[in-house]
């Protein structure tokens, strides 16, 4: 079903990404940091041609033997949504993990929406832009601390500022499809 290579998916993204998401300007990013622009991945993420696209290219890049994707709530939920779809088309399916910032206030408090796998399961945790790297790390620990395994992170923009090397100290493999000069050099028509 991937039927697109990688290069042309990777290409629409960047498209969708500087015509709906990358915008310049004066911001406050959910680190603390100021920045001089803001990436709104869920202006393409949770546009139809978006997450098809997210959702092949991330499928595409999974390591062999992964069992599940997941990532944290909000940036996460429809790329993980999206990866689960196409893996369904590809008929091998996965499930899609949400994992909440706050355990659930009533019933049985869970962090972590989805089905439920066997301990030791695979995941690889899913991250729309990636800064000091804090948000997807929430999410390891959840989910490493309800028995699974993670070891990669794939992000859709890398905003190398931080996130890698945070990953590599916990000894998680880390790629993303685009780093921020890709996209800066991309807006520039470089």
């Amino acid at each position: 079903m991937v039927s697109e290579s990688i290069a042309s998916l990777r290409q629409h993204l960047l498209d969708l990404l500087l015509q709906f998401a990358y915008q310049e300007g004066d911001f406050t990013l959910s680190s603390g940091q100021k920045s001089s622009y803001y990436i709104n991945t869920k202006q393409v993420t949770l546009r139809a041609d978006g997450a098809l696209t997210v959702g092949r290219l991330l499928w595409a890049m999974l390591p062999q033997g992964t069992q599940a994707v997941g990532g944290l709530t909000l940036g996460a939920d429809p790329m993980v949504t999206a990866v689960s779809l196409v893996s369904e088309l590809e008929a091998q399916p996965i499930p899609a993990l949400i994992v909440r910032k706050k355990p659930k206030g009533h019933g049985t408090r869970a962090y972590i929406e989805g089905p439920n796998l066997p301990d030791g399961a695979h995941i690889v945790v899913l991250e729309d832009v990636v800064t000091t790297g804090q948000s997807a790390m929430q999410a390891v620990e959840q989910l490493q601390g309800a028995g699974y395994k993670v070891t990669q992170i794939l992000a859709l923009v890398d905003r190398e500022a931080g996130g890698c090397e945070l990953y590599s100290s916990h000894g998680i493999a880390f790629q993303a499809v685009f780093s921020i000069q890709d996209l800066q050099a991309a807006a520039q028509g470089d």
